[in-house]
């Protein structure tokens, strides 16, 4: 991977210094094609999508971007207003690394206070959650075996959930109530709010006598810790962008939350901060809406420009690309595009985020089209009745960028 990128930064500082230069422009106009040193048939051929029938009854937001030149390609209503579905999970991405770094750790540990004596504790035991959706059989079994070694056979105490660090909603804001929605509670085992009945029962199973029921609480002061589970920001990206994982992203949304210091960390305080990496994208005095995390909520709006901003920010700053690229789904290869694009000329060139919300079908990232030029995209379709027709169209507009 590091040579794929490597090359891709090459290619971009080489052939970049001899583009001409159009940036976003303020032109109104619906479509528009750029003159660059490109083959014009491409413009052609997406002249020729934007008369598709499927565009008679639902909305197109279309914006590509050449990386390589520096300069706006294509765009068509990339202003709208939009639901992002799924491709929301870019932002959460984006300012995720910008803020915390690939290399940020989740902990969830397990502390106590009070005294071993006679293989019986006399105290409380505490776990302390922060919504890590990795927290899986096994991270509990490593809790249970390092009870055990302490030689503990009892325990006179309470367990106790420290679940202070997000707030009490378990659902995001604007999601319907049928979905299948992941519940964010700060204390999870294998996707599931039963983190404390399992532990207690673990316990019991290897033996260990439990005399009190298990409560919520704080962590007081002067606790040692028995163990910690720990998963880097860089392990949940991948399965929360290749899987589209709404669990994972709405995990990493809270992380974002929860980086200036404030407890509980509320969904608030994550718009506040990814409001400015917007802003340091390039994104200003233009009307959106962040909602969550993940993409489910119906509230969210943005526009196909925001995203492409996004996109061109991070390809821009190193760390930020190293750690977002490999994550994303590969055309004909993995992910929700393992299906997809599958032919010679797409399968392998397109890196991009999957979204599929009821009406909405979206796809947005990054291509290596026919010339070697890097490309970042972002198409919306809304008001879609079959997600088959809006992902078959973004497939052709794939293919259109790609072919020679």
């Amino acid at each position: 991977m590091k040579k794929i990128v490597t090359t891709l930064f090459a290619v971009c500082s080489i052939v970049g210094l001899h583009a001409q230069t159009d940036t976003f422009s303020n032109n109104p106009q619906d479509s528009v094609a750029i003159v660059l040193p490109w083959p014009q048939n491409v413009q052609a051929r997406l002249d020729t999508l934007m008369q598709d029938p499927l565009l008679e009854t639902t909305q197109l937001g279309l914006m590509v971007y050449d990386l390589t030149a520096d300069s706006v390609l294509y765009r068509h209503g990339e202003r709208q207003l939009m639901r992002p579905a799924s491709t929301m999970k870019l932002v959460t991405a984006v300012t995720a690394i910008d803020v915390l770094g690939g290399n940020y750790q989740y902990r969830t540990t397990l502390r106590y206070k009070g005294a071993v004596k006679d293989s019986v504790l006399t105290g409380d035991l505490y776990c302390v959650g922060c919504l890590d959706p990795m927290f899986d059989d096994d991270s509990m079994n490593a809790f249970v075996e390092s009870v055990r070694a302490l030689g503990i056979d009892s325990i006179h105490g309470q367990l106790v959930a420290v679940d202070g660090f997000k707030d009490a909603d378990l659902l995001g804001e604007g999601w319907c109530w049928d979905d299948d929605n992941p519940q964010l509670s700060p204390l999870l085992v294998s996707r599931k709010n039963e983190f404390m009945s399992v532990f207690s029962q673990r316990l019991r199973d290897v033996g260990i006598a439990l005399d009190a029921p298990c409560t919520t609480g704080s962590l007081p002061k002067e606790t040692l810790t028995i163990c910690s589970v720990n998963h880097s920001l860089r392990d949940i990206l991948y399965p929360m962008l290749k899987d589209s994982d709404n669990l994972y992203a709405e995990s990493v949304f809270y992380q974002i939350a929860a980086s200036q210091g404030v407890r509980p960390a509320k969904a608030a305080h994550a718009r506040q901060i990814e409001k400015k990496i917007l802003s340091k994208a390039g994104v200003q005095n233009v009307q959106y809406r962040i909602a969550d995390g993940s993409g489910l909520s119906l509230y969210n709006y943005v526009t196909p420009e925001l995203l492409t901003r996004l996109l061109i920010y991070a390809y821009r700053n190193t760390n930020i690309f190293m750690n977002l690229y490999p994550s994303l789904p590969i055309a004909g290869q993995d992910g929700t595009l393992k299906k997809r694009m599958t032919e010679p000329v797409t399968n392998g060139r397109v890196k991009a985020k999957t979204g599929t919300l009821s009406g909405i079908s979206s796809l947005a990232g990054y291509l290596t089209a026919a010339n070697n030029h890097v490309i970042a995209f972002c198409i919306i379709n809304q008001g879609v009745m079959k997600h088959a027709d809006g992902r078959g169209f973004q497939d052709r507009v794939c293919r259109a960028l790609c072919e020679r």
